[in-house]
């Protein structure tokens, strides 16, 4: 990769909770000063993890490292045999540059880890890689409003509580939802970093990532994230691979704003209440940039 590349994504959340807190009874996480809502970053990893998976089927060079009911250690043993290097034996790892073909090979065959970095030291050691892919938190433009409603389930769990109910079997429930949210997210992808894991060797990972920012949610509906949608992704390309400019000043172009032509006073409940401009002219030298949504 020869290019810097950091980006502004913004999606969007109707009637649903795009990140709940499982310490705070999976209420929308939010900022508690200021009323803005959050999206963890490793909640947006998840997602792009989840796509990757299912549009390349598992398949090398396009594995999930971190997935639901995977066994980490097994995956290392895996780069161990691959490479006929014994994972009992501790000598064996540190001979030679057996300890960096291991990280190679695990690099190589996992997008998540050429993408997002891990630490693999987890028993069976296949050492640490630090990603070239970092998000910052998603921040909603404006303050959430957690919405809190009540659900009935006609049906019980077991016999001991349809007998309790007497014929009437309905159980209550608590759903949390952000009637609007539109967030905004910052991504940086690190040139030197993704040399050092082989990210875009392949010329297919960088696509694979701006395509899973654009269409993940579609793949990850659920009844309690309501609608979720990518709303923007403004790539700023730097000429060098060390930068040409300082990422928090490109982020400054990107504005956001209440939009007033159509009359909107209230509080914002689509993507049509704003207006997203980027202040394109007098880019500095070496920049260009792409809205790819």
């Amino acid at each position: 990769m020869n290019h810097r590349y950091d980006f502004v994504y913004l999606f969007d959340v109707t009637d649903g909770n795009p990140n709940g807190d499982p310490d705070a009874g999976n209420l929308p996480r939010l900022d508690a000063e200021t009323g803005q809502g959050l999206v963890t970053d490793v909640c947006i990893k998840r997602k792009i993890r989840n796509y990757i998976g299912l549009t390349k089927e598992e398949q090398p060079p396009y594995e999930i490292y971190i997935k639901e009911k995977a066994v980490l250690n097994q995956q290392h043993e895996r780069a161990y045999q691959a490479l006929d290097v014994d994972p009992k034996a501790k000598g064996d790892r540190n001979k030679g540059d057996n300890a960096t073909k291991i990280t190679q090979w695990m690099c190589q065959n996992f997008f998540d880890i050429r993408a997002f970095g891990a630490v693999m030291t987890t028993g069976v050691n296949a050492g640490q890689v630090r990603g070239p892919v970092q998000f910052t938190f998603g921040r909603s433009i404006d303050p959430i409003i957690s919405a809190e409603h009540s659900i009935t389930r006609c049906a019980v769990t077991t016999e001991k509580e349809a007998e309790k109910q007497e014929g009437d079997n309905r159980t209550m429930g608590r759903k949390f939802t952000v009637p609007y949210g539109l967030y905004r997210m910052h991504g940086f992808i690190n040139a030197n970093l993704a040399a050092q894991t082989g990210f875009e060797s392949n010329g297919e990972d960088l696509e694979l990532l701006w395509s899973a920012l654009a269409n993940m949610f579609d793949h990850d509906r659920a009844a309690a994230r309501g609608q979720m949608s990518p709303q923007e992704l403004i790539v700023f390309q730097h000429e060098s691979p060390l930068g040409n400019a300082p990422a928090h000043k490109l982020f400054s172009r990107v504005k956001i704003e209440r939009c007033e032509s159509n009359g909107a006073s209230g509080p914002p409940r689509s993507f049509s209440d704003y207006k997203v401009t980027v202040v394109d002219d007098d880019l500095p030298q070496g920049i260009s940039v792409e809205r790819k949504i």
